[in-house]
């Protein structure tokens, strides 16, 4: 069995961020292990959950 990828999902809409999560957590070659609010949260979350990608938004708060 394949190692499945670890993801990161970043968006400050909610119904954005579960949607994604809701969606990429369904396959299963994937594994969401985070999904972050804001830009501060997101690169806490990188740091402490070692994603494999990141999913971002362009333009979090927090990261102006």
């Amino acid at each position: 069995m394949a190692e499945r990828i670890r993801i990161l999902v970043a968006e400050d809409h909610p119904a954005v961020r579960s949607s994604l999560t809701s969606l990429l957590g369904a396959q299963e070659d994937f594994d969401v292990v985070g999904a972050a609010e804001d830009g501060v949260a997101a690169v806490e979350m990188a740091r402490r959950l070692t994603p494999q990608v990141v999913l971002m938004d362009h333009d979090m708060p927090r990261m102006k």
